[in-house]
């Protein structure tokens, strides 16, 4: 099957097996995205890692100094602070009417904040949301009963991650039309927050491989230094 002209365009550009460095790896992405609409730009770390022991589990969350560049729609439940996440810019906030909602198939959000005392009635609810991965947890900092400080973050830019099955952090890091200082800030606040996660039972190599992406375009490898150094900086 021939190549199009876009991908034979990005292959003399590009050669897969180089690492470069996170700066000059943003500058070639952004020239070769292809598409018209405004690309998410994503970053995928291989990590040495075994997802099959729980104390090897990488997850953690992260604020990204410039957002994702995409609206994030949050769901508060709660008893008594309605008014708190509202006023926090809560997309919909409540108790017994959402759990309604979301009994009666309603996922058409991003990100549910919760506070302590109503886990119990959402744990109910965990073939709706468990699958979608939008139950609240703890440690993503979704159940709180500082509901208003999470509105605010998660609209803010703050962002869960968690290794997949095969080692792989993946993240959506911004958009293609942020500046390339705006994703280096993005990234690397991504890349510390790695370093702080890293298991204390993980051994060898840490940091197999980094890829930078664009919706539609190639994958960019980057210096593994990129992210062990990150926690330096």
């Amino acid at each position: 099957m021939p190549y199009s002209k876009r991908v034979k365009r990005n292959r003399e550009q590009l050669n897969r097996n180089t690492e470069l460095p996170l700066s000059d790896a943003i500058n070639t992405l952004k020239k070769t995205a292809p598409a018209k609409f405004n690309e998410t730009v994503e970053v995928a770390v291989r990590l040495g890692v075994d997802p099959k022991k729980a104390d090897q589990i990488v997850r953690g969350t992260v604020v990204l100094p410039h957002g994702t560049g995409k609206t994030v729609r949050v769901v508060a439940v709660t008893k008594t602070k309605i008014s708190e996440a509202q006023d926090a810019g809560a997309d919909h906030a409540g108790f017994e009417d959402i759990l309604e909602r979301i009994k009666g198939g309603w996922t058409d959000f991003d990100v549910l904040v919760a506070t302590p005392e109503v886990m119990a009635d959402l744990g109910k609810l965990g073939k709706i949301l468990g699958p979608r991965g939008l139950m609240p947890n703890p440690k993503a900092g979704t159940v709180t009963p500082n509901i208003g400080n999470a509105v605010r973050d998660v609209k803010g830019g703050k962002v869960e991650f968690r290794v997949d099955k095969y080692g792989i952090l993946h993240l959506g890091v911004g958009r293609i039309n942020f500046s390339a200082t705006q994703l280096f800030e993005n990234i690397e606040e991504f890349f510390k927050n790695i370093m702080r996660n890293k298991p204390a039972t993980a051994k060898g190599q840490y940091v197999k491989s980094v890829f930078l992406t664009s919706t539609m375009g190639p994958g960019i490898r980057v210096q593994r230094a990129e992210v062990e150094n990150a926690r330096l900086h």
